[in-house]
């Protein structure tokens, strides 16, 4: 018999693989405890709404975001901007590897559903976005330190913006059918706009 955290854990994963394929409302529980291979009973007993479920997917793909970027830190210099674009193209290319097309980023298909309908929810993918935002921070105030951001620009506008493109080049890439690597060219050359080439 799997162990209580075997089953949870079970539950999230299943469900964070349905919320891309289809979307949040496109899933009911019945899907869920089907994928997950567990009864309805077990199901309440973790999560006590589909919503709190979808808080645990949004965690999920934070922790998952936060090692592909803690990874990125060990790079020299603008290096550790450049490897933003190579994590982001890291977790695509696994998700296009899965479901054989780009199927977005899973906050920002979280936030397009539900940040006008469930406040809740809105708020869980805030605070993840933030997060990302900041560690993005943290790598443009090092890039500066080390001379390689261009002069004049605030590392927190610069992370805020790449933010913003890397949620819109995702959004692209999976309404034009274009690949991860597209993602990845396109950053890298929005990320090359901000630093100094030597």
């Amino acid at each position: 018999m799997p162990r209580p955290v075997d089953t949870r854990e079970r539950i999230v994963r299943s469900a964070a693989r349905l919320f891309l394929a289809r979307s949040y409302a496109g899933v009911g529980v019945a899907d869920l405890c089907e994928a997950a291979d567990v009864r309805r009973g077990s199901f309440y007993h973790y999560f006590p709404s589909k919503v709190e479920l979808a808080k645990a997917v949004v965690d999920l793909h934070a922790g998952e975001f936060h090692r592909r970027m803690a990874e990125a830190q060990r790079d020299p210099g603008a290096d550790r901007l450049r490897a933003a674009a190579d994590a982001v193209f890291t977790i695509q290319s696994a998700f296009e590897g899965k479901f054989g097309r780009i199927v977005g980023c899973p906050f920002g298909n979280l936030a397009a559903e539900l940040a006008t309908t469930d406040d809740e929810v809105r708020a869980h993918v805030a605070d993840a976005l933030a997060g990302w935002e900041a560690r993005l921070a943290q790598i443009c105030r090092e890039v500066a330190a080390d001379g390689a951001l261009r002069p004049g620009l605030d590392p927190d506008r610069v992370a805020r913006a790449l933010l913003a493109q890397i949620q819109g080049l995702i959004l692209l890439a999976k309404v034009r059918g274009d690949s991860a690597r597209s993602i990845r060219d396109d950053l890298g050359t929005v990320i090359d706009s901000f630093l100094i080439t030597r």
